[in-house]
């Protein structure tokens, strides 16, 4: 797995503790324009800045835009972990999709070795027990 050599690279980065034994470090990295081929997919730019909330992606290149709903599903999330529950490290990808998880939004990926799901929550955000 080719480990992005800076944030530019990116649209999702995060480096992440899961409880005490578990470690995540997730990335989804830009893909190339599927119509043009010559630049990487990005949010549009207006006024030298970068729209934060934008709802599509614009290739700089040829200006071929799709929206965020329809293009953000189709996206892989490249994940290096360590489980929390075996302590096996490893690598998986995912949908870059959140789903709910005991009651948090959270991406969701599957351990190699004991096969239980481990979400990756936003900050803060605490998965709450019954």
């Amino acid at each position: 797995m080719k480990l992005p050599e800076s944030a530019e690279e990116c649209f999702y980065f995060t480096n992440r503790a899961i409880d005490e034994k578990g470690y995540a470090k997730a990335f989804v990295l830009k893909p190339d324009c599927p119509k043009c081929g010559k630049a990487k997919m990005g949010k549009p730019i207006a006024k030298g800045k970068v729209k934060i909330r934008a709802k599509e992606y614009v290739c700089p290149a040829c200006n071929y835009t799709v929206s965020k709903e329809e293009f953000e599903p189709t996206l892989p999330m490249n994940v290096i972990y360590t489980c929390p529950f075996c302590e096996h490290r490893g690598e998986t990808t995912t949908p870059y999709k959140r789903k709910r998880f005991k009651k948090v939004d959270a991406y969701v990926f599957e351990c190699d070795s004991c096969h239980e799901q481990v979400p990756i929550t936003k900050k803060l955000k605490d998965i709450k027990e019954k």
